[in-house]
């Protein structure tokens, strides 16, 4: 989030994709902001994927985040690919980005979650 509102507020014209994955459209934080932004035209593109339930009228993205999903959404030649997240998940994407052609170097990651102490 930190990232989006840094973006907006340096009116930032480089293109950028996130793909923010909830179980449900109320589990998504910041999701009004995200929105909001998403809108204002500037090149900021905001793809949902809800895995479990999502509204009546949802026409986004009704799955996990797969190789599939992230051939679609992130192609091969994106600058640079963000993942953050929990451990298991992080390491997957980043592996999927990889297998979809992303540089390892240009894949940075955040993992969040139980330390296990």
């Amino acid at each position: 989030m930190a990232m989006a509102r840094q973006r907006a507020t340096n009116h930032d014209p480089v293109a950028t994709r996130l793909l923010y994955s909830a179980r449900s459209w109320e589990d998504v934080i910041y999701r009004d902001e995200l929105e909001r932004y998403g809108k204002r035209g500037d090149g900021l593109e905001i793809v949902f994927t809800l895995t479990r339930d999502q509204p009546p009228d949802w026409t986004g993205y009704s799955r996990r985040v797969d190789r599939e999903l992230l051939s679609e959404v992130a192609p091969g030649d994106l600058g640079l690919a963000f993942v953050c997240g929990p451990t298991p998940f992080v390491e997957a994407v980043a592996e999927a980005l990889v297998g979809l052609g992303h540089e390892p170097s240009r894949i940075k990651t955040e993992r969040f979650g139980p330390t296990g102490g």
